[in-house]
């Protein structure tokens, strides 16, 4: 068995690259940036690049993408050349090559607009049947490249599995206010409980995806760490998030009063994980509680893996 992994320069690329070294796996990675896990620098939309990339690979886990950040640094013709048109040349490729397992990483990002309920609403509860409304081009393409890989998969047969990953980068967040009423670890804490996932299940879930691609053929997946909370909390999640949080995990207040951490006084909306456990029979480790006790112990916030990697920044940003 021989991957390609795009996107190798990446956080989800190094991180996979890593991964199949030490399971003495097989992997090709393919990057615009040169760097320790890029095998062939060179561009996802090139033809004669991916070609070559393809000889004797039977999976592909697409990670490669221009992201929200690039909206600043990049063109809307920039994000469709690579995350569009880019995807359409690797998909049509894996097809002529015989791929047997089509992995793209798609974001939480494409819900877009219908990640935010209207006022006086109760928290938006996200499931793979929320129907996408992006904000920008980064959701619009996104999606886009979603709809290829289905298409293709209808049209030609080849398995297609869809990761809709939430936040798993290390970077600050984008919010300024945020940033300025909390510590950047207690804020990726409180992300954990609703809309963050580590990178290390992020693996896990393209590891898993791999092996049950054939079976399932085409699929969209929420990839974020498991929530505590249920449907039912959301009316009150959106007014008083601490008071659902204190009754569903009590043993957070004297973890967060030793760092003098805070939870947001609402959350507006819930990742929901449960096709990808039902489905994909992925098994994420890092959840909100696991957090508590590693705080707990003493350990740092993120995975091992997530350490290692580091801060990357965005490639041309």
């Amino acid at each position: 068995m021989k991957t390609l992994i795009t996107g190798s320069a990446g956080h989800l690329g190094e991180a996979l690259v890593r991964r199949f070294r030490e399971m003495g796996r097989e992997a090709v990675g393919l990057d615009i940036l040169a760097s320790p896990y890029t095998d062939v620098v060179g561009s996802i939309a090139d033809r004669e690049v991916v070609r070559a990339c393809l000889r004797g690979v039977d999976t592909v886990l697409h990670t490669a993408t221009l992201h929200k950040p690039h909206i600043e640094s990049h063109s809307k013709a920039q994000f469709v050349d690579t995350n569009v048109s880019g995807t359409l040349c690797l998909l049509e490729e894996s097809v002529a090559a015989g791929v047997r397992a089509f992995i793209y990483t798609s974001t939480t990002s494409a819900f877009g607009a219908a990640l935010t309920p209207p006022p006086g609403a109760p928290s938006a509860w996200i499931t793979e049947s929320v129907t996408p409304v992006p904000r920008n081009i980064y959701g619009v393409t996104k999606v886009a490249a979603e709809d290829l890989c289905q298409l293709v998969h209808r049209e030609r047969g080849m398995p297609c599995l869809v990761l809709r990953t939430s936040r798993f980068f290390p970077e600050e967040d984008d919010n300024a206010a945020i940033l300025q009423e909390y510590d950047e670890n207690n804020v990726k804490a409180n992300e954990f409980l609703y809309r963050r996932v580590d990178i290390e299940d992020v693996v896990d879930a393209h590891l898993v995806a791999i092996e049950r691609a054939e079976q399932l053929r085409f699929g969209r997946f929420i990839i974020s760490a498991t929530t505590p909370f249920t449907r039912d909390d959301v009316a009150q999640l959106r007014l008083d998030a601490p008071a659902v949080l204190r009754r569903v995990v009590p043993e957070y207040e004297a973890v967060y009063r030793a760092r003098n951490w805070r939870m947001f006084p609402s959350i507006d909306r819930v990742y929901v994980n449960e096709r990808a456990l039902q489905q994909l029979g992925w098994r994420p480790k890092h959840d909100f509680r696991a957090l508590l006790a590693r705080l707990a112990a003493g350990d740092g916030l993120p995975s091992a893996l997530a350490r290692t990697i580091g801060r990357k920044g965005y490639h041309a940003r």
